[in-house]
């Protein structure tokens, strides 16, 4: 059982909730011309680094004719995916050694996962089991905006406890977190250099404002959640890697804050206190055709 990530890197309610929101269906609009892809036909698509299902869900509900299929080495991730998202095939596997045939897919896509794999690697392996003329897609996070509410800013309890951990953080490395980024020009160019042709590129804006009157109260009650998982899950993974310098009773009086903190936003926005914080997160897709 590899639970690596889902335990010690990015916890599950964080990137679930985080990209039920980035995937949400208002947004399906800016994604499917970006993706191009024919809603008409029973395409096969593989999901490379599928996380807790978010993307595959979406995928499901946007394709309905089409096959989806999702892996991740995190068997945290699946055993959630499995039970939160219907009608897709969640399986274990790893992205350098995909346990499929060659020629078996007609669209393999990854989100946030390029940065992860060494480029031949990711690469070659989806050029295998994809179709001649399959099409890969490959998303990647970019720099965002972001603007909190001014009750959300952390205490200086909270301050200091992640300033006491920095020295002993070695996460990055540990974990082999985003060893391999890429700015917005290299992306397209490692597609065309691992074999891949006519890449095309282009952006998502998926602006989460929880006081703009588009969202429902329940979205803007998920968008300020989402922050909240976000930060409880951080430190759940610091107690879980460093447990030498974190104490569960100093974990219990972090998430006490956090939960205060978000718990008043919550009522700000019932109660018609708008803040307008709003988290602006861009996201580029990169297609190329085998």
């Amino acid at each position: 059982m590899n639970i690596t990530w889902s335990k010690y890197v990015q916890g599950i309610n964080t990137l679930y909730y985080s990209r039920k929101l980035r995937f949400d269906d208002m947004f399906a609009p800016q994604y499917e011309p970006l993706f191009a892809l024919d809603k008409d036909k029973p395409l096969k698509i593989l999901e490379i680094g599928c996380g807790p299902g978010a993307l595959a869900g979406a995928l499901h509900r946007w394709y309905p004719q089409a096959q989806i299929t999702a892996i991740d080495r995190d068997s945290e991730f699946i055993r959630f995916a499995k039970k939160n998202e219907s009608g897709i095939t969640f399986l274990e596997g790893d992205a350098t050694a995909l346990p499929f045939d060659d020629n078996t897919f007609d669209v393999t896509i990854s989100n946030t996962v390029s940065e992860h794999i060494e480029p031949s690697a990711f690469y070659s392996e989806q050029r295998r089991v994809l179709k001649p003329s399959g099409i890969c897609l490959v998303l990647s996070s970019r720099r965002g905006l972001h603007s909190s509410a001014p009750c959300l800013s952390p205490t200086e309890y909270e301050k200091q406890f992640w300033k006491t951990l920095e020295p002993f953080d070695d996460s990055m490395t540990k974990y082999a977190v985003c060893q391999y980024p890429m700015s917005e020009a290299e992306l397209p160019a490692a597609m065309e250099k691992y074999g891949f042709d006519h890449v095309l590129t282009g952006f998502v804006v998926a602006d989460l404002t929880p006081d703009h009157p588009k969202f429902s109260s329940e979205l803007a009650h998920d968008i300020i959640n989402a922050g909240r998982c976000t930060a409880l899950d951080a430190v759940d993974s610091a107690l879980y890697s460093m447990p030498e310098h974190v104490t569960q009773q100093a974990a219990n009086e972090m998430k006490g804050l956090i939960n205060a903190r978000y718990d008043q936003r919550i009522a700000q926005y019932d109660h018609g206190d708008k803040q307008w914080d709003t988290s602006v997160s861009i996201i580029m897709v990169v297609r190329g055709q085998k």
